[in-house]
């Protein structure tokens, strides 16, 4: 019985809980990939990837329910990646971002 206790102790880091992450983008024709991640409890983040021939300014508005919205603005060179974070007040349930990238 003990045996058991323990794996069952071991295994319990493993269901840890993750929230959704839904992105709402506009990408206005450029080659842009993103990746969403959520970096703790209170803290998301987005790396954006420009595969494109051309440098892009992008906005990425996080929104975790009733708080202000937070606003990251990232330059990302052309064939580069960029990473943004927001950290939020309260525990994330579920966060939107919304991405816009324009040429530079």
């Amino acid at each position: 019985m003990k045996k058991f206790c323990c794996v069952l102790l071991a295994l319990l880091p493993l269901t840890a809980f993750a929230y959704p992450i839904d992105v709402q983008k506009e990408l206005n024709g450029m080659k842009i990939d993103y990746e969403t991640f959520d970096t703790d409890n209170d803290i998301g983040s987005i790396r954006v990837a420009n595969y494109g021939d051309v440098d892009a300014t992008c906005k990425a508005v996080f929104s975790n329910g009733p708080e202000a919205p937070r606003t990251r603005t990232i330059d990302v060179p052309a064939g580069k990646h960029k990473n943004a974070t927001a950290k939020f007040t309260r525990e994330i349930i579920k966060l939107r971002i919304k991405l816009t990238c324009i040429p530079k």
